[in-house]
Parts: structure tokens; C-alpha cells; sequence
């Protein structure tokens, strides 16, 4: 069935396409004064490794200050999805030293007090959804400053599809950002990206669609690596430079996708920490459905609400060619509906109409007529395209956007209440490192819809394809987890809303003891009720994942900050919020990393309690890296789905059950034939 999806593919592919020609580079390192020149990247290490339902990335890198002068300089680093800093490492007369966390006005408090005393520091504190942002003092004439940054992120599948990116790329819609830096990309000396994949379950292929350089290698069916060396992955920008002066440009994504094997069963993974002595342990469950929901069939209402504000400049005509696309393969039992926003929100389409050949050509007219400037006003685009919906008709709102809200109501509670009050599934495709994530992710929530983030280096089609599966099968609506048996508690998600086709369940909790528990999953698909049962046994003992804990901690402050944006802020969860993330070492909106001579720890009378947890971790990691690969799956016992997992249709794809993979391994060539085209 073609459906109006197809249109969105093309159009995120045409945006994403010529949004990489206006990337701009993060994760530099630059003077605060804006008027000294900029600090030259000698080293670029990237170490990730992910096992266990998870991925842990290590990036060390190595300045030199070219000034005649002491200086202050900013280290700046896109917030991963997902992803919580665990350790910033400064390297102080040559020896490592780690931070530890403070309040956020505490540790800025002892920063410029250790800066005004001429000793060395480090500050590193996170600049809302955008950045991790490190103030280090000093870093002294014609020397070198090295730094580690090290973060932890769940590593999800989706239709037995992985993915990983390394965020390299500022998005280029902060203006008032851009306009103050001036970016130094370029590694002289030498660059390294290193990844390691050891998964309880059979990989098929590992591939990266911007990076075709990239050396990608099978240890066996269940262990693989990517090695990224010096001038191996250059750039195209990289050809005109001569190879003693660039060994890599940081101006582009790194995205690397595995692939399962085909017919896995559906299941139930669990991956613990509980250390002896403790009575409390942590778990992270995860719960891969078989594929049991089928797909639908009837005419839907599809809302187009499209960003057509200045960030979207170079971009515009890629984006009619794919309404164009899109609007020529649309179901006759299909309507749409098309908004534009930027300043304001206006609609092209002056309600819904029906997708025949005439109103494609119309509508097209329109927008080759139109053009994109002006801010961002997300709230009335949204608005706009939520006026009109028809009650007897499924219907769902498409919005595609690069930006943040910045003119108009731009508070995220606004957002959320809005979408309450209508019964629409929202689909976001998040674009670039700087969209705001948390606003664009929480509406999807509480509208029982999803996000999907999208980078310049994805294999774009790909990842649309996959969503196509989504939103033309049934979903699993009002999901409940019932664990009984073991006592189990601090749970989160707290609220976990819908599971589309293909998508994983991720639970964090706490539990006590140990021993076998029943574990129930319920909702309901199409209004009937659906239960999914198993039973397996949490340990009493499990050291092998430490980080499982600060796993725990972020997702449950993630829950909190979303309360606190929907209900207003109070003093008892945001001194629950500062609590944890000092107990787990986290740097939130609300707390900082510091980093001191040691002695100076002792002098602030600081706990080294990073500084321990840190050593564990590092050395729980070094003990995997030399131990066999884990089957983390718990209900083989008492298999939970009695159906195998998900896989892209080849409905959706249009090539058989690896349309996705085999985009994934075009998707270089016919960006190849692109530049060949416009060149001509």
C-alpha cells in the first residue's frame, strides 16, 4: 500500500541532504576571548564499546595553544542522545585527574576561585539540551592540554536494526552561538575511532553509510569492530589540504548501523548490578516483542507541519522535489493536509484534501512559489496543523524540523497541554545535534507517538522506511509492566505509553533480594486487551555492569525534569534531582563536574566519590573486553512471545526484507551520482 509516509521519506532525505553542506563542527576545543586565535586539535580518540544493551564512548583529545599568552579556553561537546557524562578527565602536570560533582553554582563557585589563585581547574557543566560545555584554566602558551570525556547511553535496536552515532556536527540554528565562535575542525596530528560490538545475538553485517572507508570486521558471529584511522575517513573538504596539516575534519557525524539475524525469537534481556553485601540491586530490562501486530489498511488523515524557518535556507528545494515524490504515490483513501511555519504558521492546503493527481500538482505549484526564512515558531505550526482533525478518521501529524522553538510560546508545558487535548498521534523527526530534543521527544510521548533523530550521515532513507513499518501496523497502546515475586521498585520510565512495530522496551528499576519473579507486559491493541507473561530470576549477586546504576540514575531524573516541565518547578524535585545526580556523578541543569589539583579536593573537602566509581567501571569494562560474550536473555525458559521478532516488511521497503539494509549500502553511491548531477 502506498502510503503518505513515502512522502516523508523523500522529503527528510532532500533536507538532510543539503543540510550536510552547512554543518558546522562541535567538540573543540576554543580560547574564551573570541579574539585570540583559535586552538589546534593535534589528537582526536574515540573508544566505544557496546555490549549489554548499551554503549560506552571515550573521547580523548589533545589542544595546542599557538598564543604567546595563558588563557582559558571552552570545550564544547554536543549531549548525545540519551547520554549521561560519567567522567571529564583533565590532565594536570601530566597526570590524570578526575572530576566530581557538585552543585551547579557550588562547582562554578570553586572553579573561579581555583582560576583566580592561578591553579589549574576544570569546569564542565551542561548548557540545557544543547551542550557539554568545559571551561579548563590554564592552558599556557606554545603547550598542549589534554582531556577526557567519557558517556553511557542505552544502545537500542529498532526491526533488529542498531544504531550508533557520534555527534560531531553543531546544528547550525543557534545563531547567537555561531556568531560568537569561529570553529577550528581540523586534527593535525592524528585521529582514531574505534568501536566495539559484542551482542548476545547474531550480527549479520556492521555498515557505515558516511564512512565507506571504514574498516568493519567480523571476530565471529557475535563480536565486530570499526576502526577509523587518521586520513582513512577524510572528508571530501579534506582533498584540498595537504595531508601534514589535516589528518580528519570533525565536521561530520559518525553513524554506524549493525544488523541482527534474521528470525530471532522475541524476547526478554536483562543485564543487572547488585554487589555483595548490598541488598539493593539495579536491573535494565529489556523486552524486544515478537512481531504479532498486524497492519492497517483504512484511509487515514495525515498533517504535514513542515519548518520553513531560516536554519532551513539551501535546503528548500530538496524539499518540494520530495513533496513531489511523496504526494505522487499516496493512497486514494488517503487525505493530507500540508503547514508551513516559521514566524508564524499558515496552511497551504486550506484544510484537507484528497490525494489525487490534481491536488499533488497544485499544492506543488505552491510551494516551488515559497520560500524559507524567518525564526522558528513551533507552537503555532503545531497548533495549526491540530485545528480541523477529523474525530471519525485515524489520523496523525508529521512534523519535520532542524530547530527550536524561539518566537512565540516556547515553554514545554504549553507544548505538552496542547497535545492533551486531542487525541493525535505526533511523529517527530528530530534533525542535527541541536534540535531540542527533550520538547520534540516529550510532545511525542504524551501524544503516544515517537521521535526519530536524524543525522546529515544517515542512511536517511533507511531510517523513514523503518518508521513506514510504525505507522502502517498496529501499536501497543496503555502499556503496564507488572513485576511480582521480587520486590521491585523505583521504576522508569514511569510512564511508558505506546510500542510501535519493530521498537524495544527499556525499564530501569530497583530491586531486593533475589529469587524468581513473574513478569507481566499489558496494553492493548486496537482498544483489546493484550498480555504478554514470563518468568526469570534476578541474582543476588552481579558485578559485571556497574554502570547500570548511573543508567538507572538518568533515566529517572530524565522522568523528573519532564514532571518538572509539565507541572512547574519545586524545591522537593529539584533537590531530588541535585541528591542523585551527586550520589551517581551526573552532570545535569543542575550540577556540575569540577576538577582540582587533589590537594585542593581535600582543601573544598570534596569526596573523591567519582574518582572510585570511575576506577570500577574501567575496570569492570577491562574484565569484559577479556571474558567471552554474555547471553543476557532470561525467558528462555518461558519464552515471553511465542512469534519472531520484526524485521522491515518488504511491503514498506519495496525490495524484500533488507529494502532498509540495501538503501543503507546505496545510500553512498546515490549521493555520489547527486553531486555528479548538480555539478553538471
Amino acid at each position: 500500500m502506498f502510503t503518505l509516509i513515502k512522502q516523508v521519506k523523500y522529503l527528510v532525505v532532500g533536507i538532510s541532504l543539503l543540510a550536510a553542506q552547512s554543518a558546522f563542527a562541535a567538540g573543540l576545543m576554543t580560547p574564551k576571548s573570541g579574539n585570540l586565535p583559535q586552538l589546534e586539535i593535534r589528537q582526536h580518540h574515540v573508544e566505544v564499546t557496546i555490549e549489554d544493551g548499551y554503549a560506552v564512548t571515550s573521547v580523548e583529545q589533545v589542544f595546542y595553544n599557538p598564543n604567546d599568552a595563558e588563557l582559558e579556553a571552552i570545550y564544547s561537546f554536543p549531549v548525545p542522545e540519551k547520554a549521561s557524562v560519567g567522567e571529564f578527565t583533565y590532565w594536570i602536570e601530566g597526570k590524570p585527574v578526575t572530576g566530581e560533582v557538585l552543585e551547579k553554582q557550588r562547582a562554578k563557585e570553586v572553579y573561579q576561585q581555583e582560576r583566580n589563585q592561578g591553579r589549574e581547574a576544570a569546569l564542565t557543566e551542561q548548557d540545557s539540551y544543547r551542550t557539554f560545555d568545559s571551561y579548563v584554566y590554564p592552558v599556557k602558551p606554545q603547550q598542549d592540554v589534554r582531556i577526557r570525556l567519557v558517556y553511557i547511553q542505552p544502545a537500542h535496536l529498532d526491526s533488529g536494526i542498531g544504531r550508533y552515532v557520534y555527534p560531531l556536527e553543531e546544528g547550525g540554528v543557534d545563531e547567537q552561538r555561531l556568531a560568537f565562535w569561529s570553529y577550528n575542525d581540523v586534527v593535525t596530528e592524528a585521529f582514531s575511532f574505534d568501536l566495539k560490538l559484542r551482542s548476545s545475538y547474531p550480527i549479520d553485517d556492521m555498515r557505515l553509510p558516511q564512512h565507506p572507508q571504514a574498516t568493519a570486521s567480523s571476530l565471529s558471529p557475535q563480536e565486530w569492530s570499526v576502526s577509523l584511522h587518521n586520513g582513512q575517513a577524510g572528508s571530501e573538504q579534506e582533498s584540498t589540504q595537504t595531508p601534514s596539516t589535516v589528518i580528519h575534519k570533525l565536521d561530520r557525524d559518525i553513524v554506524v548501523y549493525w544488523r541482527h539475524q534474521q528470525g530471532l525469537p522475541g524476547s526478554v534481556d536483562m543485564v543487572t548490578h547488585k554487589e555483595p553485601g548490598k541488598e539493593r540491586g539495579t536491573f535494565m530490562l529489556t523486552v524486544t516483542p515478537g512481531d504479532d501486530l498486524t497492519s492497517i489498511n483504512e484511509g487515514r488523515d495525515w498533517v504535514f507541519v513542515l519548518d520553513l524557518s531560516g536554519s532551513m535556507k539551501g535546503k528548500y528545494q530538496s524539499l518540494v522535489e520530495g513533496v513531489r515524490k511523496g504526494l505522487a504515490n499516496l493512497s486514494d483513501r488517503d487525505r493530507f493536509k500540508i503547514v508551513l511555519f516559521n514566524n508564524h504558521a499558515r496552511e497551504l492546503t486550506s484544510g484537507y484534501v484528497q490525494a489525487t493527481a490534481d491536488n499533488a500538482q497544485r499544492f506543488l505549484n505552491k510551494l516551488e512559489n515559497t520560500g524559507p526564512s524567518g525564526s522558528t515558531n513551533l507552537y503555532a505550526g503545531l497548533e495549526r496543523g491540530i485545528k480541523g482533525l477529523d474525530s471519525d478518521r485515524s489520523s496523525a501529524i508529521i512534523l519535520v524540523t532542524d530547530g527550536v522553538a524561539n518566537v512565540g510560546i516556547t515553554e514545554k508545558r504549553d507544548f505538552l497541554k496542547l497535545l492533551e487535548r486531542y487525541d493525535v498521534r505526533l511523529f517527530s523527526f528530530v534533525m542535527g545535534n541541536s534540535a531540542n530534543r527533550p520538547l520534540l521527544e516529550g510532545m511525542t510521548k504524551i501524544s503516544n507517538g515517537f521521535s526519530i533523530s536524524v543525522s546529515n550521515s544517515d542512511d536517511i532513507v533507511g531510517q523513514l522506511l523503518l518508521a513506514t513499518d510504525k505507522l502502517t501496523h498496529e501499536a501497543l497502546h496503555d502499556i503496564d509492566v507488572k513485576i511480582r515475586g521480587v520486590k521491585v521498585k523505583d521504576l522508569t520510565p514511569s510512564r511508558i505509553g505506546s510500542l510501535y512495530r519493530g521498537r524495544q522496551l527499556i525499564l530501569f528499576g530497583h530491586y531486593w533480594g533475589d529469587g524468581v519473579a513473574d513478569v507481566t507486559v499489558s496494553g492493548k491493541v486496537s482498544g483489546q486487551p493484550a498480555e504478554y507473561s514470563s518468568r526469570f530470576e534476578f541474582p543476588g549477586q552481579s558485578t559485571r555492569n556497574p554502570e547500570i546504576e548511573r543508567l538507572w540514575a538518568f533515566a529517572t531524573i530524565e522522568d523528573l525534569q519532564n514532571q518538572i516541565d509539565y507541572l512547574g518547578e519545586d524545591a522537593d524535585s529539584r533537590q531530588a534531582i541535585i541528591d542523585m545526580a551527586k550520589e551517581f556523578s551526573l552532570v545535569t541543569d543542575y550540577t556540575s563536574m569540577v576538577v582540582l589539583r587533589e590537594e585542593q579536593f581535600q582543601h573544598y573537602g570534596v569526596e573523591r566519590r567519582n574518582q572510585v566509581r570511575v576506577a570500577k567501571e574501567q575496570a569492570a569494562r577491562q574484565q569484559r573486553s577479556t571474558a567471552p560474550v554474555v547471553d543476557n536473555r532470561v525467558d528462555k525458559q518461558q519464552p515471553m512471545y511465542s512469534t519472531p521478532r520484526a524485521y522491515p516488511s518488504s511491503g514498506s521497503s519495496g525490495g524484500g526484507a533488507f529494502g532498509p539494509w540495501l538503501l543503507l549500502l546505496l545510500f553512498p553511491l546515490w549521493k555520489a551520482s547527486q553531486r555528479r548531477r548538480n555539478a553538471n
